[in-house]
């Protein structure tokens, strides 16, 4: 199934770069935001709603984990992408700028969002129908859009455990960890969204791994890089097993597992193998953290 989506899911991880000197009085702004807000001309609507979510969102993980980052989002047309960032990110992806302050997100729908549309007609029925349903925009055209848009609130969370200096242990605990924050968000405070968070990494998983060269947590964790580079639609099933992790890990310990990871990881030195970590998450967080470690492998779809 994977091999119908064009471009995969990238973490903005691979995607920072210098912002362009450009004067943010240029873009409008919004204000009364716990976030600095800026959008591009025509786009005021789009920027209210994308604000006020990410707003909400960091309020929330602010009550969770009693902690406030620096964060100004910009919301931006096509035009306005390319002179605020330098970093090559496509049109629509979400990322950071390189003070890993300023997150750059897009107005407009775009052709990388459609981009990872399947031939439905190639799909099992039940999923296809669950594609139209809940990617549909409001003209009756077909975008992931509404998953992408929630993708701000994945890097969000990338600011609260990075400005923090939380040590994460492992490149793919960190990511792990942002998927638990965006899916408690969105279950804790807007659960009708529910189906566009999840309905994306189930197609990408059921698909299988026939095409990836690398599929354990010890290949991600020491080719992070270049499997982000080189092998990007790996990667992308990798985000997609984090993000149903996270679902079922909500879903077994609750919003407080935030916390729980927050504070156990916070100024703990190296832990230096998976079992080490799974046996101290078990302990100090949560054993569903542990399980997904253990059974991280047998839980591959082939």
């Amino acid at each position: 199934m994977t091999k119908y989506i064009i471009l995969p899911l990238i973490t903005c991880f691979f995607l920072v770069g210098q912002a362009e000197a450009q004067e943010l009085d240029q873009l409008g702004k919004l204000n009364n935001f716990a976030a600095k807000i800026y959008y591009s001309t025509g786009h005021e609507k789009r920027a209210v709603l994308i604000a006020g979510r990410v707003d909400r969102a960091m309020v929330y993980y602010q009550s969770l984990l009693g902690f406030k980052p620096e964060v100004t989002l910009l919301i931006l047309s096509p035009s306005d992408w390319t002179k605020y960032t330098k970093s090559g990110a496509v049109y629509g992806m979400p990322h950071y700028t390189s003070d890993s302050k300023t997150l750059i997100v897009a107005a407009e729908d775009n052709p990388f969002w459609k981009s990872f549309l399947p031939p439905l007609d190639k799909l099992p029925a039940g999923l296809s129908e669950q594609i139209r349903t809940v990617y549909k925009n409001e003209d009756g055209s077909l975008s992931m859009q509404a998953f992408f848009d929630l993708l701000a609130i994945h890097e969000l969370g990338h600011a609260f455990h990075g400005q923090a200096g939380i040590k994460m242990q492992r490149n793919w605990m960190g990511e792990l960890y942002v998927n638990i924050l965006l899916h408690t968000y969105i279950a804790e405070n807007e659960p009708q969204l529910l189906p566009s968070l999840t309905v994306f990494p189930q197609m990408v998983i059921a698909g299988g791994i026939k095409e990836f060269k690398y599929t354990s947590l010890n290949d991600v964790e020491t080719k992070y890089n270049e499997i982000g580079r080189n092998h990007p639609r790996n990667y992308g099933w990798y985000q997609c097993r984090w993000h149903a992790a996270a679902g079922k890990i909500y879903d077994t310990a609750g919003k407080q597992v935030n916390r729980k990871v927050w504070d156990a990881l916070k100024n703990k030195p190296r832990i230096e193998t998976d079992e080490e970590l799974s046996s101290f998450l078990e302990t100090n967080a949560d054993k569903s953290l542990a399980d997904m470690i253990r059974n991280w492998d047998r839980e591959v779809v082939k």
